[in-house]
C-alpha cells in the first residue's frame, strides 16, 4: 500500500502535466489560428498584367524610384547594438507616463461632412479627411495590436476614440501599404459590414482584400500617378520611398502616398516614406495643399531611407506646399527606438524655425483646417 500510493501520485502528476501541456498547445493554436489569413494573399504577377507591366516592378518585386536624395541608412558595425535587441530590451521612455487624452466625438456619425476641409486623427496613421462634402478614411487600424496575431505584437497605448461602427459613411477607404500598422484584417472585415465604400489600394494589395472577403466591386488597385474619380472627389496614388510585406516575402505589393482632391480643395497623406525627390515632384504636380498628414515617428539611423525624421517631415511638407501640417504615425503604438514624445517635440522645433503651421490633435479630435486650434502641448506631461 505504501509503495502503490506514491506511484499513483506520480501517474496523476504526469497526467496533469500532459493535460496542462495539451491545453497550452491548444490555447496557442487557437490564438494563432488566424495568422495564415492575416498574412493575406501574395499576388501572382504572371496572372496580373498591371503588376507585371508596372514601371515600379522588376525581377519579381516592386522597387523605390531611383533617388539621389534618399537618406543613407547606417550600416551596423561589429560593436553596434542590434536594433531588434534594443527594441525588445531598451524600452525606457518609449511609452507615455500617464493616460493619453482621447476625444470621443459622439456626434460625428450624424454630422454633415465639412464643406471646407476637416481632419479627425484617430491615432497612429488612421484619420478621417472631410473635404467639400466627401469623407475619406485613411489606413484604419481599430485592433488592439498591429500584428497578425491578436495576442502578440505592439499593443495600443490609448483606446480607439470611437467605435468603428460609429464612424459616419465614407466615400472611400485609402490604404498606403500593407504593413500591419496600416492594413488590418479585422478592421477590413468590420468595415465590410459597417460601410459600403470601396477600398483604394496600391497594386497587389487587392489580393489581401480578396482573401478577406472584400468583393471585387469594392477594390480599386492603382499604380503610382493613377487616379480614381468618385463623384467630385478624386484620389491619386503617388510615390513614396518605403517597402512592403506581411510575412518573409518583401515588396510583392506596392506602397505609396495619396493626393485627395475635391473641386478646389486638396489634402496630401504621406503614408510611410523616407525623404526623396518625390515630394518636390508631387508638390509641383498636385500642390498646393490645404493640409498634409505627414509621418513623423518610428525613425532611426538604421532605416533612415524608409521613415521621415521630424526634420525631414518639415522639409517634405515645405516642398509639397502642404498648408497645415498634421503629424501622424506617432503616439499610438511603440514601434520605434526613440522616446514617445520626441517626434512631435522635434517637429515643432523645426516647424517653428521654418515658419510652418502645425496642428497636433489629441486622438479623436477633429481639426477645422481653416481654423486650427492653438498648440497646447497636451502630450508634455506624459513624456
Amino acid at each position: 500500500m505504501s509503495e502503490a500510493k506514491p506511484q499513483a501520485n506520480r501517474r496523476r502528476g504526469r497526467l496533469l502535466t500532459l493535460t496542462s501541456a495539451a491545453l497550452a498547445l491548444g490555447a496557442a493554436a487557437w490564438a494563432l489560428r488566424e495568422v495564415p489569413a492575416a498574412f493575406g494573399r501574395r499576388p501572382d504577377p504572371e496572372g496580373d498584367d498591371r503588376i507585371r507591366n508596372s514601371p515600379q516592378y522588376a525581377d519579381g518585386t516592386f522597387h523605390n524610384a531611383p533617388s539621389t536624395l534618399a537618406r543613407e541608412p547606417q550600416v551596423r558595425g561589429a560593436g553596434d547594438p542590434n536594433p531588434f535587441v534594443r527594441f525588445l530590451s531598451d524600452r525606457a521612455g518609449r511609452t507615455p507616463e500617464g493616460t493619453v487624452p482621447v476625444v470621443r466625438d459622439a456626434g460625428a456619425k450624424h454630422r454633415p461632412a465639412a464643406e471646407g476641409v476637416a481632419v479627425t486623427w484617430y491615432g497612429h496613421a488612421s484619420a478621417l479627411v472631410e473635404l467639400e462634402g466627401a469623407r475619406v478614411l485613411l489606413d484604419p487600424i481599430w485592433s488592439e495590436r498591429c500584428s497578425p496575431a491578436a495576442q502578440l505584437g505592439p499593443k495600443r497605448l490609448h483606446p480607439v476614440p470611437v467605435a468603428l461602427e460609429e464612424l459616419p459613411a465614407v466615400d472611400v477607404v485609402l490604404i498606403s501599404h500593407d504593413h500591419y500598422d496600416h492594413l488590418d484584417m479585422h478592421t477590413v472585415k468590420r468595415l465590410l459590414r459597417s460601410q459600403s465604400a470601396p477600398f483604394a489600394v496600391p497594386l497587389g494589395i487587392g489580393g489581401h482584400l480578396r482573401r478577406w472577403g472584400v468583393p471585387e466591386h469594392r477594390i480599386i488597385e492603382l499604380d503610382w500617378d493613377e487616379t480614381c474619380t468618385l463623384g467630385e472627389l478624386t484620389v491619386t496614388l503617388t510615390a513614396a520611398h518605403h517597402f512592403s510585406g506581411r510575412s518573409l516575402a518583401r515588396n510583392t505589393t506596392l506602397w505609396g502616398s495619396w493626393v485627395i482632391a475635391g473641386r478646389t480643395r486638396k489634402v496630401f497623406y504621406t503614408g510611410d516614406s523616407g525623404y526623396f525627390e518625390g515630394y518636390a515632384a508631387i508638390g509641383a504636380q498636385h500642390g498646393p495643399f490645404d493640409a498634409a498628414l505627414v509621418q513623423i515617428g518610428a525613425y532611426d539611423r538604421y532605416w533612415a531611407d524608409i521613415h521621415l525624421t521630424p526634420e525631414d517631415a518639415v522639409l517634405a511638407h515645405r516642398e509639397l506646399t502642404g498648408g497645415l501640417l498634421i503629424p501622424v504615425h506617432w503616439c499610438t503604438f511603440n514601434l520605434g527606438l526613440h522616446p514617445w514624445a520626441e517626434p512631435v517635440e522635434r517637429l515643432l522645433a523645426e516647424a517653428k524655425a521654418q515658419g510652418v503651421a502645425v496642428a497636433v490633435p489629441r486622438p479623436g479630435e477633429r481639426i477645422e483646417v481653416a481654423d486650427p486650434p492653438e498648440l497646447d502641448r497636451w502630450w508634455a506631461e506624459l513624456a
